[in-house]
């Protein structure tokens, strides 16, 4: 157990140059105590670990060190075989690279390993499209795949929420996909981080003019964040139904933004009590009113008036 902890933190001090004992710790889920531990038992057996102290020290290999470790474990060898999602991978134009870079992978494995490696690829497979396949336009996706391997700003037209379109200088951090759609991170002018979803992006240009990326930026942590607040923050409108027991099985299938929490015991009369979750009441009413007698609202009240005007304008439009 020992000696796989110190492999993973000679790895990790090579992949990131510099990490804390504090950084290390999280990462391989010990305390302090026991990276500092590991440190001296690394030390001890020649490896030229070294300390800096002050604001930005940490733990550090050498300039130019290098270990030869090719041992893997059988989870390590899946969980690097595991198959990413194809079209995301088509999206940034790196299929082939990724299939020869799993070639390379295979042919220096140890031949007990290789038969297992490839086997992952036919056991597991991503696949992150919706069903009914509909992509959107990303007329500007090359420039951006560019700009987050360069730091020069990048000036781009954008297609607000409301419609409207304006001109931005921003300063590329990263791409992130969210299921089939794809988000730039960047600065803004004024130093605030914002989310532009490729697709809303019009037109791009790449700018003479360089920025200073931020050194302790890191993409998956912000994005974690960045989602758990937008979650916090949408808005919501909550109605208690009751609804007939052969349609509360549809009831997350209806293409709707339509949120199920929590679901009853069937009444005496013969309904199931639901309580949905909206962004809006025009968006729940139109919801409910598709169901037509399957489902009656017990609350709120003024929802069902709402519902008894759209279906009485109804019937009016059609007569």
């Amino acid at each position: 157990m020992r000696g796989d902890r110190l492999i993973s933190i000679l790895l990790a001090l090579q992949s990131h140059g510099r990490m804390t004992a504090k950084e290390l710790a999280e990462k391989l889920e010990v305390s302090e105590r026991t990276i500092y531990r590991d440190m001296e038992a690394l030390s001890g057996t020649g490896i030229p670990v070294f300390a800096e102290r002050g604001k930005n020290g940490g733990w550090s290999l050498l300039e130019d060190y290098q270990t030869d470790l090719t041992g893997l474990k059988e989870s390590e060898i899946r969980a690097l075989f595991v198959s990413p999602s194809p079209h995301l991978l088509d999206d940034l134009g790196l299929t082939r690279t990724s299939e020869e870079a799993r070639n390379k992978l295979i042919a220096s494995l140890p031949s007990v390993y290789r038969k297992n490696a490839i086997g992952v690829w036919n056991r597991i497979h991503i696949d992150m499209r919706s069903w009914r396949g509909q992509k959107e336009k990303t007329a500007s996706f090359e420039v951006l795949k560019q700009s987050i391997w360069k730091e020069n700003k990048l000036k781009i037209v954008y297609q607000r929420a409301d419609g409207d379109t304006d001109e931005r200088i921003v300063a590329p951090l990263g791409l992130v996909a969210k299921g089939d759609l794809w988000y730039l991170i960047a600065f803004k002018e004024n130093g605030d981080i914002r989310n532009y979803r490729a697709s809303r992006v019009h037109h791009a240009e790449l700018l003479v003019e360089t920025f200073v990326r931020p050194e302790n930026f890191d993409l998956a942590e912000y994005w974690n964040s960045s989602t758990k607040t937008f979650i916090k923050n949408l808005p919501s409108y909550e109605v208690r139904v009751e609804a007939a027991p052969s349609i509360v099985s549809r009831l997350s299938f209806t293409g709707r933004f339509a949120r199920i929490l929590d679901i009853g015991a069937e009444t005496s009369e013969g309904w199931i009590p639901v309580i949905l979750s909206f962004d809006t009441e025009a968006e729940a009413a139109g919801y409910l009113l598709g169901f037509s007698d399957q489902l009656k609202i017990i609350e709120p009240a003024v929802l069902r008036s709402k519902i008894l005007q759209m279906a009485e304008n109804t019937v009016e439009f059609y007569r």
